[in-house]
């Protein structure tokens, strides 16, 4: 019997070179915005810090903050 994963929150586990899924899901949430981002378009996240983000001008965003201190 499969799991639906439809509408739920997925918990990734982020790489250099993808990210490997830990609890299915057909989401995560951008760790600026909080807004969802389906797994499918999901391209932008920070190893380091393992978040998720929407577009690049927002993983850009956290890096910088973070490298403030923010």
């Amino acid at each position: 019997m499969l799991i639906a994963s439809r509408n739920r929150l997925a918990r990734l586990q982020y790489g250099p070179n993808g990210f490997r899924v830990l609890a299915p899901g057909d989401h995560v949430l951008c760790a600026v915005t909080g807004a969802p981002i389906g797994l499918d378009e999901l391209r932008y996240w920070s190893v380091a810090r393992q978040e998720a983000y929407a577009t690049a001008a927002l993983s850009v965003q956290a890096a910088l903050d973070a490298a403030r201190g923010a």
